[in-house]
């Protein structure tokens, strides 16, 4: 993760669940079997240059092992 978040993530969204995932193999093998989930959001965040932006956020979550592979999608400003 390149960036620092600074508020909650909000507008959350559900893209896409279980065999949806294109993923969904590769995050059991690295983090366990469960509910996998794909996400998106919005928030604030600090980039390493120290500009903060909002963007859309993505990642992947699944119950009892959290949020997995954040990653920033696009600016919204």
């Amino acid at each position: 993760m390149h960036f620092d978040i600074l508020e909650e993530v909000g507008e959350i969204e559900t893209i896409a669940v279980g065999k949806r995932i294109r993923d969904r193999d590769r995050l059991e093998k690295l983090y366990g079997k469960g509910n996998w989930r794909k996400m998106k959001g919005v928030a604030l965040i600090r980039l390493h240059s120290g500009r903060v932006r909002k963007a859309e956020l993505h990642w992947y979550e699944a119950h009892g092992i959290g949020k997995k592979e954040l990653k920033r999608k696009r600016y919204l400003d």
